[in-house]
């Protein structure tokens, strides 16, 4: 299989947000924050979180360009991998998690490549996930994905490592997490009640009965941090931290086999993927 040759980090003028690769991995430490308490009270070092571009990971090419749309996402999408809750938290085991996400997506699942557009590993390491996710958020417009169906085309999806149904993530991946959520916001413009859980948008347990409870207080953790860092948002929130609204979910909506649920629907504008 071929491997992606994409361009080596940058850093973003618009907004100076600084893509680390492998070889700036050694150097630059993660501005995650260590705990949710803390992170209602701490400001980072710096307003945006460290997110390793794909070629940090060795990302295979994907098999096709995966289609844009214009403008930002309706909605941040919270996922869990449903997989083990490993204590391995270093990069190499998130680089290798990346890895693995994009095989079982193209190989398995048939699609053009990775389904989700960010990735969160145990140890809280951030990473790009389908190709061109960070260009399309720096540039606005959104990047379709693979990981909420019939939703595709106006969902960004954040894949958090681990099975949260009855446990928490660990405090290095919430700290990232709200790191994440907060950079989409604020680029996106969206106010915070944009982010939902999986379930939210289709019928799932994902992103896991304990994750999911703790959504409102990610919100709010979100909401600190960037009034922390003296970040406004274009866009006012919905009072009481409402989801936004949406159409329903068609009962007739394919079930593509993946862990954490339907990831790919008949009304999804790259139904062809699969």
């Amino acid at each position: 299989m071929s491997r992606e040759n994409e361009s080596r980090p940058h850093f973003l003028s618009r907004r100076g947000m600084l893509l680390t690769s492998a070889a700036a991995a050694g150097t630059m430490a993660l501005s995650g924050l260590p705990s949710p308490a803390q992170a209602q009270t701490s400001a980072a070092a710096a307003p945006f979180p460290t997110i390793r571009n794909r070629s940090a990971w060795n990302a295979r090419a994907p098999r096709s360009t995966p289609g844009t749309v214009a403008g930002a996402p309706t909605y941040i999408v919270v996922h869990h991998t449903a997989t083990a809750n490993q204590t391995d938290y270093s990069l190499a085991r998130a680089y290798s998690l990346s890895r693995g996400i994009q095989n079982w997506h193209m190989d398995n699942n048939g699609w053009i490549d990775s389904g989700q557009q960010f990735t969160i590993s145990r140890g809280g390491h951030i990473m790009e996930g389908r190709s061109g996710s960070l260009l399309a958020v720096d540039g606005g417009y959104h990047l379709v994905g693979t990981h909420v169906a019939n939703y595709n085309g106006v969902a960004v999806g954040i894949e958090n490592e681990g099975t949260y149904n009855t446990v928490g993530p660990t405090g290095a991946l919430w700290s990232s997490l709200i790191e994440t959520c907060a950079w989409l916001c604020y680029f996106y413009g969206r106010p915070t009640s944009a982010i939902v859980g999986h379930r939210d948008l289709g019928s799932t347990q994902c992103p896991g009965n304990q994750l999911y409870s703790m959504l409102p207080i990610l919100r709010s953790d979100v909401s600190n941090y960037l009034s922390n860092h003296s970040m406004t948002l274009s866009a006012p929130e919905l009072s009481g931290s409402e989801i936004p609204p949406r159409p329903e979910v068609p009962a007739d909506e394919p079930v593509v086999a993946y862990e954490h649920g339907p990831a790919l629907g008949s009304d999804d504008i790259n139904a062809h993927e699969g």
